[in-house]
């Protein structure tokens, strides 16, 4: 007797969704989106300081949702008022970056340990890279952001959360990892 064929049981791959504040955030998503091949919806500026609940379940009713999927922010902790505002949104994982989202970027560098400045860390950054420009991924700043992502992961990961200098984006990173690792 012929058996029928089996299903193989593919794993559902959830959606991520990233309400982010800046162009910055938005090209590193990006590049993530691109190297990952995993779905991830990138909404940027659109509420700035007015994210809310509300605002992220609008967005989303346009989408078939899965339990699996996930809703990030991206923000920096240069206005501790909005930080406050979104500590308080449910269901979200909020990823801070003090005192810029390019800190995350400058650990690919360094050990950054000692306060700074956004000036500061941009300056610090076009130091370590030559001619870094906001919003912009050349192939030699991505050969960077995928070469050293464990030790930019434990970098941040030694960093006092809140704290100048301090970024969780590596809670991101590592998501994207498990999801990968699952495929």
């Amino acid at each position: 007797m012929r058996k029928g064929r089996q299903s193989k049981g593919k794993e559902i791959r959830p959606t991520f969704f990233v309400f982010c504040e800046g162009e910055t955030e938005e090209a590193y998503i990006a590049f993530l989106r691109s190297n990952y091949r995993i779905p991830i919806e990138i909404v940027v500026k659109k509420a700035g300081s007015g994210i809310n609940k509300r605002f992220i379940d609008s967005y989303k009713k346009d989408y078939t949702t899965h339990p699996k999927d996930k809703t990030f922010l991206i923000y920096d902790f240069d206005v501790p008022e909005i930080v406050e505002k979104l500590q308080k949104i449910s269901k979200i994982e909020l990823l801070l970056s003090n005192p810029c989202f390019e800190l995350w970027y400058l650990l690919h560098f360094k050990n950054q340990t000692a306060e700074l400045t956004s000036e500061n860390c941009v300056s610090e950054l076009t130091n370590h890279f030559g001619n870094y420009k906001k919003g912009v991924l050349n192939e030699k700043l991505k050969d960077k952001l995928l070469n050293n992502k464990n030790i930019v992961v434990s970098r941040a990961k030694n960093l006092v959360e809140f704290k100048n200098p301090s970024t969780n984006v590596y809670v991101f990173v590592e998501e994207l990892d498990k999801i990968k690792e699952n495929l």
